[in-house]
Parts: structure tokens; sequence; C-alpha cells
């Protein structure tokens, strides 16, 4: 499991998460992803773009999992 840290922020947005760790190659294209329900926060299929992931969330998109941590 890859880790993703916060640093010093409370959150980070899901479809920024994806293009930051490079899973996608654009906003737009995680937009999409994310509102095919092709990404699960907490093992429960996300559809909001912007839902806010903090300390503790595990995100799971194309078999990788990333753990958020403050």
């Amino acid at each position: 499991m890859e880790t993703f840290e916060l640093q010093g922020h409370e959150y980070i947005e899901l479809n920024k998460l994806l293009k930051r760790k490079n899973l996608v190659e654009t906003g737009g294209e995680a937009n999409i992803c994310i509102e095919n329900g092709e990404v699960m926060v907490n093992e429960v299929v996300e559809t909001r773009k912007r839902n806010k992931l903090r300390d503790g969330f595990v995100v799971e998109f194309r078999e990788q999992k990333i753990l958020i941590k403050a």
C-alpha cells in the first residue's frame, strides 16, 4: 500500500489525489473515473469528485491502494 502525506494540510480532494499520484493524466480524466464509480474510499464506491480525504482514509483505484497520512 502506498501512502500520501498531507504535509500539514487538513485534507486533499479525491480528484486532486489521483492527479498528484499520477494515476491519471488529467484532472478531467480523474473526474470521469470518479463519476463512473471506478474509485473506492474506505471500501465504498465514491462518486464525489471533491470528497475531502483526511488522515486514515484509504483510496482504491486501478488495483492501487493509497493510505492518507497526516
